[in-house]
């Protein structure tokens, strides 16, 4: 059983980072207050907030990527000041970004390499993996493509990566919102072993997720709209209070009814019949899926990573092409994309030309802005996007709002059929409850809802039909989470 932070003395060598009195504005708007943050050896210390509450660009000024307008950030052991990722690194900290960094290309030898001085040393950089490998059971084949690896494959690199650098104290940005639950579970159980090693090793947790900063967390901290309102040991919090304090209002709920027209539900809106999806070297991801998608219902897909749901929610999008088999679907389907930042959204545009996205392979003529600038505003507007407007670039969004702005673009268009994969990747509870009304809102008014979640509860949450994918086949299956589960894994 670990010791908790507030039961131990706390002097300077135990603290590993000290953040002071950091203020940061972005084009005049305030995005950090007067905000102070510390992390102690031997520590996890858990970091909430809303989506646009600051986190992510606290930890950026901690590893010298933004730089403050006020404040003193110092780390290390003895603390030296940070002004630059090199400075960062020279003093153990590592941040693990919420999209990976990784190069698909190359091989995990050669992105651990990556930023190394003096010539490529491909054998000892081998060495230093298997010895990360052996010490902390992060194991990865030196030799295999950064591209080839699972989601929890890459993020093992990620780590990796920064370990081998030295990290002591890791930052780790939304770590389990691309993780299955069994994965996160075992990322959760590393960091903590991590932290109490003996070794002064420390964490940052950035998490939307309550539960999970209870359970691992020595020290909370919550920021609400760039000013900290709470920090305090983990175990004298629980989640209602640390609800209040990210939102300052009880928590809202995603089940809240929602009036409008329920259209007739009768009218099949989408139907595949014995399709098959190869790829390139003719190994099939879906083979002879036969289902159909009506009006008015919201059709949730249940699937352990990796076993063709992707294929079939860009068939059922229009995206993918099968290779045998026969679809019907309508002309326009809007997409949700679980990679909002390399599939939704162009990062260096303004908001108005991503909104014109939407469409835009059916649109002929003159392009007519003012239409599309005024769409983006509504998007804005209707979908509570913090921190832009029309004239912003995509990338100046926080991801939760990037999310939102890439859904909210979708819906507005009133397609008859939607496709979304992973609708609340990176959300907070506030926005989370937002989009399950939103979908739930859009199936009423007919639209039909197609939603994969590789959290079985936001499925069972949200569906009024569950099917599952299962090494390339789809299965219909009651709404009993047993049943469910059983089905995802192949039994029986």
């Amino acid at each position: 059983m670990h010791q908790p932070a507030s039961d131990r003395e706390t002097s300077t060598s135990d603290v590993l980072l000290q953040m002071s009195n950091v203020t940061k504005s972005f084009s005049g708007s305030v995005v950090l207050d007067d905000v102070s943050f510390h992390v102690e050896a031997g520590t996890i210390h858990a970091l909430l907030g809303e989506n646009g509450a600051g986190k992510t660009t606290l930890m950026r000024i901690a590893f010298g990527l933004h730089t403050a307008d006020r404040g003193d950030i110092e780390a290390g052991t003895p603390l030296r000041r940070v002004r630059s990722p090199i400075d960062a690194i020279a003093s153990g900290l590592g941040m693990v970004h919420q999209h990976f960094t990784n190069v698909p290309a190359m091989t995990v030898v050669e992105n651990v390499a990556i930023g190394g001085k003096g010539p490529f040393d491909e054998a000892g950089v081998a060495a230093v993996i298997g010895e990360i490998g052996e010490r902390t059971g992060l194991h990865l084949d030196p030799r295999a493509r950064a591209g080839s690896l699972s989601v929890a494959g890459q993020q093992r690199l990620e780590i990796v990566k920064s370990l081998a650098q030295g990290a002591r104290a890791l930052i780790l940005d939304e770590p389990t919102a691309v993780l299955a639950p069994t994965e996160a579970a075992e990322l959760l159980a590393w960091l903590r072993r991590f932290a109490d090693s003996g070794e002064g090793n420390a964490a940052v947790l950035i998490t939307h997720r309550l539960d999970e900063a209870l359970r691992v967390a020595d020290r909370i901290t919550v920021l609400r709209r760039g000013k900290r309102v709470l920090s305090a040991p983990a175990a004298s919090l629980d989640r209602a209070r640390l609800s209040e304090a990210m939102l300052g209002e009880s928590p809202p709920t995603s089940a809240t009814p929602m009036d409008g027209p329920r259209e007739s539900s009768d009218a099949i809106v989408a139907e595949l019949t014995a399709v098959t999806v190869r790829d390139e070297r003719g190994v099939e991801s879906l083979r002879d899926v036969s289902l159909t998608v009506q009006r008015g219902e919201i059709l949730g897909v249940a699937a352990v990573d990796g076993n063709g749901q992707r294929e079939l929610l860009r068939v059922l999008s229009g995206r993918t092409r099968p290779s045998g088999g026969r679809i019907s679907i309508p002309d326009e389907v809007g997409f949700v994309p679980e990679d909002r930042q390399r599939d939704a959204l162009i990062l260096e545009e303004s908001l108005t030309i991503n909104a014109a996205l939407n469409g835009a392979g059916a649109r002929r003529g003159l392009v007519r802005w003012g239409q599309h600038r005024e769409r983006a505003r509504r998007v804005i507007d209707d979908y509570d996007v913090r921190g832009g407007t029309p004239e912003t670039p995509a990338r100046a969004l926080s991801g939760g709002n990037q999310q939102k702005f890439a859904l909210g673009r979708e819906l507005e268009a009133s397609p008859r059929m939607i496709v979304v994969e992973n609708p609340t990747r990176g959300l907070d509870i506030r926005a989370s409850a937002a989009v399950h009304v939103r979908l739930r809102l859009a199936a009423e008014h007919g639209t039909a809802v197609v939603v994969y979640s590789q959290d079985l509860d936001e499925v069972l949450a949200l569906a009024t039909r569950v099917v599952v994918v299962h090494r390339g086949r789809t299965r219909s299956v009651p709404m009993d989470r047993s049943i469910i589960g059983r089905a995802m894994l192949g039994v029986e």
